[in-house]
């Protein structure tokens, strides 16, 4: 029998993933303070002092959580510049986005709980890197309308409304199946949304959508 070997970084990147996978299932079943860190291990396999070796406390757990919940939404964007294609661009943003409503929707909801209470610990990281990845992000999006790329439009605004319509589908994912009739979203559906809101929301930019992408 051959052992496969896991460098030092692969184990701990493997069990960091595991153990925020477990926190994710257990702060969206029970909120922060009903959540504890024996039950993340529980749900886990893995010794609670295990838990602490990775993260220190509650506090530092569910906070690792929403940053990475922000990373992989926004990491679609890393790479854009003004020379990019807007309509490509704000295609996978979009469908993107719906993806990962419709895969990691607990993530979504535990988001939209930490800012309907006041944002009590992404304050700090909404202010300063989120606000600057806004920002950025925003300048781009002008320069596209400066260029002649996309009508004239409100860049900030822009971005929130896709937040906004992209993560509808997943915290009110009991709402919008009840209404439609649904126990719960299949893969057609999910290309459905993502074409009905490229639609919308591209056209509004005075822009065609493009051939549908892969995404990663």
């Amino acid at each position: 029998m051959t052992i496969r070997k896991y460098k030092p970084g692969k184990i701990r990147e493997r069990n960091s993933e595991n153990i925020l996978a477990a926190a994710e299932q257990e702060f969206v079943l029970h909120g922060f303070r009903g959540t504890s860190m024996q039950a993340v291990a529980d749900r886990a396999g893995v010794a609670k002092a295990n838990i602490h070796y990775y993260f220190k406390n509650k506090d530092n757990l569910y906070l690792a959580l929403l940053e990475n919940i922000i990373t992989n939404w926004n990491e679609v964007l890393s790479d854009i510049s003004e020379e990019s294609d807007p309509a490509h661009v704000l295609s996978r943003f979009i469908r993107t986005k719906i993806r990962l409503s419709y895969t990691h929707p607990n993530a979504s909801k535990i988001f939209a709980m930490e800012i309907i209470q006041g944002a009590p610990y992404l304050k700090s990281h909404i202010s300063q890197v989120m606000r600057q990845w806004v920002k950025d992000k925003s300048t781009i999006i002008q320069s596209w309308i400066d260029q002649g790329k996309i009508r004239a439009i409100d860049p900030t605004h822009l971005i929130f409304l896709i937040w906004s319509a992209t993560q509808h589908y997943a915290d009110f994912d009991t709402q919008v199946l009840e209404v439609t009739n649904k126990r719960q979203y299949e893969e057609s559906d999910i290309e459905h949304i993502g074409d009905f809101l490229e639609d919308i929301i591209l056209t509004g930019c005075g822009l065609k959508p493009p051939a549908k992408v892969n995404l990663p």
